[in-house]
């Protein structure tokens, strides 16, 4: 009883810290948040297309809970690596500097401390991020494109190979246990999961013959006996014959983010109102 009374508490301090952060954004006008761009309706859009977009790939992004640094991966032209890029809102306008010329896919933690970057993070601090640092075994024998923690710092990663299926590493006693493979219907090639901070769903892409293209978005909700409900894909209007991917709910839960990528160095970030993804949860 007290093991799982503690576990409560340390959540919910968690879930509170994160929540004061959303909050904070909540008094930004609309030209401080999300870039300063209209939000969009229940059709995708691309992205702020006037700031980041090129002709290049841009991709494998992260939004830090106060919503006022928008991180991406950018290839193509001068850009011969996966250069991780930031941009932030300086003196009213929204700039653009490289943070890395080679870099993991980005994802920020809940509380906005830690940088995940596949096996690799950065921990915040007084002056900016830290210096990369690898993570400690166990995590040592997997490649990992994307790592994403909840908010009691469970890990869900992929492993970057074919048939490969998604893993979990539960924090306990202030270690990650050793990787466990998530009991989850999974296809040819699952990649990128995004696990909801509350661990209630999780959403990732995959390829199947019965999906639209290349790859697709696909949610799975937790069962109320804990268990993983099927993989329900996301539907034509995120879905297309390109391969759409890397799919996340904003730290305010309003707007869902994935990438779709036309071949090569060419990818686009889009937008569209959470309403949507939600709608698919089963009564």
């Amino acid at each position: 009883m007290k093991k799982n009374f503690f576990l409560i508490l340390v959540c919910t301090l968690f879930f509170n810290a994160c929540n004061n952060k959303v909050k904070d954004s909540d008094s930004l006008t609309i030209e401080e948040r999300y870039l300063g761009q209209k939000p969009p309706g229940l059709t995708p859009e691309l992205f702020a297309p006037d700031i980041i977009r090129t002709e290049f790939r841009e991709g494998a992004y992260a939004l830090t809970p106060d919503l006022k640094e928008f991180y991406f991966r950018r290839r193509g032209g001068e850009y011969k690596n996966n250069t991780l890029v930031v941009v932030q809102n300086k003196n009213g306008q929204w700039k653009e500097s490289v943070v890395a010329s080679k870099s993991g896919e980005p994802f920020i933690s809940f509380d906005g401390n830690m940088m995940h970057l596949g096996k690799n993070y950065r921990e915040r601090t007084e002056s900016g991020w830290s210096e990369v640092k690898n993570l400690e075994p166990p995590f040592n024998d997997f490649r990992i494109m994307r790592l994403t923690a909840s908010l009691d710092k469970t890990y869900y990663f992929d492993e970057a190979s074919e048939n490969g299926p998604l893993r979990y590493s539960r924090l306990i006693n202030g270690v990650h246990e050793e990787p466990k493979v998530l009991d989850i219907d999974v296809g040819k090639w699952n990649a990128h999961p995004f696990i909801a901070p509350d661990e209630s769903y999780i959403i990732w892409d995959d390829q199947r013959e019965s999906g639209y293209g290349s790859s697709d978005l696909y949610i799975s909700f937790r069962q109320e006996d804990g268990t993983w409900g099927a993989a329900i894909n996301l539907g034509d209007k995120i879905n297309t014959e390109f391969e759409d991917a890397y799919g996340s709910i904003t730290p305010d839960g309003k707007y869902f983010f994935f990438t779709r990528s036309f071949g090569g160095d060419k990818a686009d970030i889009f937008w569209v109102d959470a309403k949507t993804i939600f709608a698919f949860k089963p009564n």
